[in-house]
């Protein structure tokens, strides 16, 4: 069996991190979300794997190859054209000569998620669903035993609490049936439409519930959750240099060339790649992420937050419930202000964020004594200037005084 993941999306609703990578590519837990996707594939005995790919595609293509060094073979069908998950699955009808698992580039799952869907595939397609109190925003099954009655997209009302996860396993067939799948009102050719089709034309489509891992990341902030997750089943295992009087309690990786000077306190679950400078008095606490070649400097407090390579923190800052990109200099006593239950505007849309601090994009350098207000985000190549507050959203390229 041949696994194709989705991954040509651009990822709108997380910006500023999209604007120079796809969603996902974004890490968790240090290692871009769809690498987590590919081992759960990988401990599952597929080693045949196709990425659609689309935006930012080279970013995806030049950290997975030919996916040798991740124990897979893995080769790229493009999507040049955003027109829908049929769409997406049809680029692959060529690579394909039997069975196929098709999952979403950015679903968190694992090895758990895959066996349930493999375990109990029937017929011409096989979903997976996942139980959910909230529903909103999402396809629902409504189910006959172990059929699938009807799929509904985002429904107004409650009609049923399985969701659909967008994991699928399909025969061949399925090509012909998306040839035969109009253009949806939205205008996208979706394979929700020609699942339903098919369930109009009787044919068996079937669906297993799991109890496994499912996380669907959408919004930037989604991705805390899916760092906390991981980090939760992470085992200990340091490498770097601790110094004396230095604090490490629980589940804590060290990467290899990392020093966590004296007086630093860390409690886990907590990551910090390669060649980091951390401390000294620093406290890192649960649910955080630090990426490779990192500066914090003294008596900095970072919590459940993601840190991606090649970022300085000036002394006595503090970090949040936020994500910094890559390559930012954050001078001095920074601060991320945090709240909860915000509603967040997204390209004139408002989406609801249980706790945020701050997202701030790649290659930005922020003065000292900034403190950015609850749910604002910096975008990539701007600048803050010293004793800044920033109350509203920063575009790329911007100056702030």
């Amino acid at each position: 069996m041949k696994a194709v993941i989705l991954a040509a999306g651009e990822g709108l609703r997380c910006r500023p991190l999209t604007l120079t990578r796809s969603k996902v590519m974004i890490p968790v837990a240090n290692k871009p979300l769809i690498e987590h996707i590919i081992n759960a594939v990988a401990e599952n005995g597929i080693k045949e794997i196709i990425l659609v790919v689309g935006y930012k595609k080279e970013r995806i293509m030049d950290h997975f190859g030919d996916g040798i060094d991740f124990g897979v073979k893995i080769s790229y069908v493009f999507q040049d054209a955003q027109l829908g998950t049929a769409h997406a699955v049809n680029q692959v009808k060529e690579h394909i000569d039997g069975d196929f698992i098709v999952l979403n580039g950015d679903n968190l799952i694992d090895a758990g998620t895959i066996s349930d869907l493999l375990a109990g595939k029937d017929g011409e397609a096989t979903l997976l669903a996942v139980e959910r109190e909230e529903t909103s925003g999402y396809g629902v099954v409504i189910p006959e035993n172990r059929m699938v009655k009807k799929l509904l997209e985002k429904p107004k009302e409650v009609i049923s609490h399985l969701i659909n996860a967008g994991i699928y396993v399909f025969t061949p067939a399925i090509f012909d049936e998306i040839d035969q799948t109009p253009l949806s009102e939205t205008g996208e050719y979706a394979i929700t439409d020609t699942i339903q089709r098919m369930i109009e034309k009787g044919k068996n489509v079937s669906f297993v519930e799991s109890k496994s891992m499912w996380l669907d990341s959408i919004h930037s902030w989604n991705f805390l959750t899916a760092n906390s997750i991981l980090l939760e089943k992470s085992a200990q295992d340091i490498r770097g240099t601790i110094e004396k009087g230095a604090s490490i309690k629980g589940m804590v990786i060290v990467g290899e060339g990392s020093i966590i000077r004296a007086g630093c306190y860390i409690l886990g679950p907590v990551i910090i790649g390669k060649n980091c400078d951390i401390g000294p008095n620093t406290v890192i606490l649960p649910s955080t992420a630090i990426g490779d070649n990192i500066t914090i400097n003294s008596s900095v407090e970072i919590h459940n937050s993601i840190l991606m390579n090649d970022v300085q923190v000036g002394c006595n800052s503090y970090i949040s419930n936020s994500i910094i990109g890559a390559n930012n200099n954050i001078c001095p006593q920074f601060s991320t202000e945090e709240g909860r239950d915000l509603m967040i505007e997204l390209k004139g849309i408002l989406h609801h964020a249980d706790i945020i601090g701050t997202v701030i994009g790649d290659d930005n350098f922020i003065g000292n004594r900034v403190l950015i207000k609850a749910g604002k985000m910096i975008a990539n190549n701007c600048k803050v200037e010293a004793g800044a507050t920033v109350h509203r959203d920063i575009s790329p390229n911007s100056i702030v005084v």
